[in-house]
């Protein structure tokens, strides 16, 4: 007889559980009032759900504003996700996207897993709540929405780049095949720097770049840093100027728009030409010699780099951040990564039919034509409140200016009260560091201030101008729309991550 096990059924207790809530929120860590900021969220979130029947608050997880790009920095949110792993959370509020996450993908990735768990979140600003499925597509747009304040953080930094690279104090984080830095200074790897030579040295006397490669593959199997030789890495080393010890900084040059990515410098930016930033390898003769052989080469073959397709450029592959390339398989096209299609050791990712790319772009067209009202209607007239923000704050500047001129005049008048001997020595450096202070505080103030721009505004507007004149759904793939949409394609395993105009992301199964 078959062994049987009652299940008693829920105690009313049981059934009756509140709702466990948890408030996430992160605090400016540029405040002087943190805690006072911290505190009056703490006692906002403790009124919300004093006396509710229905929610208890569990706990308040609170980071400071700084690290809101950096996931991994923000210790309370990891906290908050590991509790909710473990089973002590049902619900989350948090006051907008922007607190929550000011990172697309990352706050994509959350949300699905707390989803995964049973776990809602409501983001008050927006009144979104993943509750409701169908309002995963709006935290797409409004996470685009979050990245967009976090762009000046991405900016100051670049800021600071250009004016070491103008200043010739400029260390590039990476060092070309043949150099390592020891104690912060560059130095030559003997062995690394004869391969170098060599290849030089054979393609001033005509062999080809593919040979060489060849050649060394057969020497030896893998290089010190672990790849296998191609032509590409050969005209990488025959075309870096720094294996003269000079380098030319910013050949490209970061976007100032999500998603980030790699432009190369056709005269959109400055370029900074620095002499001995590193010993050389080769001589600047051998180097020039070099530079006209591969441009006569480039010549003789009509400046052609192979056909150029549809997808071309665009698609790159998550797991090694190779491009795609074209490739015919049993008659049919597909693009498969190049690192892949080298070396299938290399990388794991799988060749994709040229059918299945167009497919899946068609689908996600047609998503945002029949969407777009519900999308980027709403986006663009949060963004434009964005703008009047920063009519706001174009006052802001101007004051701050006006401000640092009225100290700097004060810097004037202490010096002339400290000549005159109406100050001592500690008292003039006194009041020289507090009002360097102030003014260094106006400067930082106006960095930020002035780095914001409207490039994703135009691109929402152009996109809403394009579908509006659209009149009806896409059957077939279509070249130009996709020409005009597409920044680049992600390939993840099963699914195509489309990245469009206006740093928006959708992601599609293939």
């Amino acid at each position: 007889m078959p062994t049987v096990t009652v299940i008693q059924p829920k105690t009313a207790d049981e059934a009756n559980r509140l709702m466990r809530v948890a408030a996430y929120c992160r605090v400016s860590s540029d405040s002087e009032d943190q805690l006072n900021s911290y505190n009056s969220q703490l006692a906002y979130y403790s009124h919300l759900f004093d006396g509710s029947e229905t929610e208890t608050l569990v706990d308040i997880y609170a980071d400071e504003g700084i690290t809101g790009t950096c996931e991994n920095k923000r210790t309370d949110f990891l906290r908050l996700i590991s509790d909710c792993r473990q089973g002590k959370i049902d619900r989350i509020y948090t006051k907008s996207i922007s607190r929550f996450s000011r990172n697309t993908r990352d706050c994509l990735k959350n949300i699905r897993e707390l989803k995964s768990l049973g776990i809602t979140v409501f983001f008050e600003k927006e009144q979104i709540d993943t509750a409701k499925i169908t309002d995963e597509i709006m935290i797409t747009i409004m996470g685009g929405l979050a990245q967009e304040e976090s762009i000046s953080i991405s900016q100051n930094l670049q800021w600071s780049v250009r004016k070491r690279m103008q200043n010739g104090k400029f260390n590039a984080p990476s060092l070309p095949y043949g150099y390592s830095r020891i104690n912060g200074k560059i130095t030559i790897i003997r062995s690394e720097a004869e391969v170098v030579r060599y290849i030089f040295d054979c393609y001033i006397n005509g062999i080809g770049m593919e040979s060489i490669a060849n050649s060394l593959n057969q020497k030896i199997s893998k290089n010190e840093k672990g790849f296998i030789w191609c032509k590409n890495t050969i005209r990488y080393i025959l075309t870096n100027e720094k294996y003269t010890g000079d380098a030319i900084f910013q050949k490209y040059y970061t976007a100032n728009q999500f998603p980030y990515k790699q432009k190369e410098n056709k005269g959109e930016r400055d370029m900074y030409f620095t002499e001995d930033v590193m010993p050389p390898i080769i001589s600047h003769e051998i180097f020039e010699i070099a530079q006209k052989i591969h441009k006569n080469v480039q010549l003789a073959a009509g400046h052609n780099k192979g056909d150029i397709y549809t997808f071309s450029g665009k698609m790159k592959c998550s797991l090694c951040s190779s491009t795609y390339r074209r490739k015919i398989i049993n008659g049919k096209g597909n693009w498969t990564c190049i690192k892949h299609n080298l070396n299938a050791n290399l990388c794991e990712s799988k060749p994709i039919t040229e059918v299945s790319i167009e497919s899946a772009f068609i689908h996600m067209f047609n998503k945002i034509f029949m969407n777009y009202i519900e999308i980027l209607v709403p986006l663009k007239k949060s963004l434009q409140e964005l703008e009047l923000k920063q009519a706001v704050e174009d006052k802001q500047l101007i004051e701050l200016r006006r401000s640092i001129l009225q100290l700097k005049e004060q810097l004037k008048v202490i010096a002339e009260l400290r000549t005159k001997g109406f100050l001592n020595e500690a008292k003039f450096k006194e009041q020289t560091a507090e009002v360097n202070v102030k003014i260094n505080k106006r400067s930082k103030d106006i960095r930020l201030l002035s780095q914001n721009d409207d490039t994703t505004l135009k691109d929402i507007e152009m996109l809403i101008d394009y579908f509006e004149k659209r009149e009806h759904i896409m059957i077939d793939f279509e070249l130009d729309p996709f020409g005009f949409l597409i920044d680049k394609i992600v390939v993840k395993g099963g699914q195509l991550e489309f990245h469009i105009i206006g740093g928006l992301i959708f992601t599609e199964e293939i």
